[in-house]
């Protein structure tokens, strides 16, 4: 594999998506001017209808970057594309608002991919702001590998990989399966060839999804040790919107859940995720029935109604609502 044969003198071009986080906006900004050292970079934004002080302080404070205004809150996925629609480096990078880099980050992980070409998408250390690390180095979600998980059974059945396998020191560079968007490095040949984000997903599973396409594709995912990214996490979703609304943010995971299975399982992966689903349900329903936790009792009925709700709004994972 190569790189793409359209030559240009942006190295990196960074795809910010913004929606009603005007209070992280400058320090992302600081931070990353901070870690550019030698390399060209382009900043694109792209505002996803935000209700805060957002547009106008983009208009008048980010006069260097490439700022793309929506009228409505496309989703995470879709508003990335917009941006890769003006891009012109040689990688791309997928910056979240809340997620600041360190000062070495953008080139030390640009001098490891350009040594490595056999890695097309790249993912770092990530820790909150309280410094404790966070998962980072996935692997693909499975009907069961989330209901072994959910129902705790995880340890009697230690073979099963887990998306989320915190088991080791996190000090070593490592292939994995996906890697988180807030920091995503994509060599501009991954485009080339599989594109960006599936546009059915408004929000949830989009890299999950891409990085599924890329390694099908013949490209490696590696999670890169030696800088760290604080990443805040959920500042979009706090905000004043449509999105915080009780279950919208539960009834978009659920969705794109099985909108990913459909897509790369079929119909009889999206109807095993939904009967293990259903039974794991059950599952933490009566067992904390029994020890007298009514609120989980509640957490897990809604999750049962919202799951089946997406079921039949989605045709089992065939369309998305949005």
């Amino acid at each position: 594999m190569s790189e793409s044969q359209n030559p240009t003198d942006v190295d990196v071009s960074v795809i910010v998506v913004n929606y009603n986080t005007a209070h992280l906006l400058k320090d992302m900004r600081d931070a990353l001017k901070a870690s550019t050292g030698q390399l060209k970079v382009e900043t694109i934004i792209v505002d996803n209808a935000s209700r805060d002080d957002s547009v106008s302080l983009l208009k008048h404070e980010f006069s260097d970057a490439k700022l793309i205004f929506n009228d409505r809150n496309l989703g995470f996925g879709r508003a990335n594309n917009q941006g890769l629609a003006v891009a012109t480096g040689r990688y791309i990078l997928l910056l979240n608002t809340d997620a600041f880099v360190a000062p070495d980050t953008l080139m030390k992980t640009v001098t490891f991919m350009n040594a490595h070409e056999e890695f097309g998408i790249l993912g770092v250390r990530l820790v909150g702001r309280d410094g404790v690390l966070q998962p980072c180095c996935r692997y693909f979600p499975t009907p069961w590998n989330l209901f072994v998980n959910r129902t705790g059974l995880h340890r009697m059945f230690p073979r099963t990989r887990m998306v989320d396998d915190m088991g080791w020191d996190h000090a070593s560079v490592r292939e994995c399966d996906w890697v988180i968007g807030c920091y995503y490095l994509i060599r501009r040949a991954v485009i080339d060839q599989v594109g960006l984000f599936d546009p059915r997903y408004f929000l949830y599973s989009e890299e999950v999804d891409h990085c599924h396409s890329s390694k099908s594709a013949g490209w490696k995912v590696v999670y890169f040790p030696d800088t760290t990214v604080v990443h805040i996490g959920g500042e979009s979703a706090k905000s004043d919107s449509p999105l915080s609304a009780s279950g919208q943010i539960s009834s978009l995971q659920i969705e794109s859940e099985l909108l990913y299975f459909r897509k790369h399982h079929g119909i009889s992966g999206a109807m095993t995720a939904l009967a293990l689903s259903s039974i794991a349900d059950v599952v933490i329903a009566v067992k904390n029935a029994v020890r007298g936790r009514w609120e989980r009792v509640n957490e897990a009925n809604k999750h049962l109604s919202l799951y089946w709700a997406s079921v039949f709004s989605t045709r089992l994972g065939s369309r998305p609502t949005r």
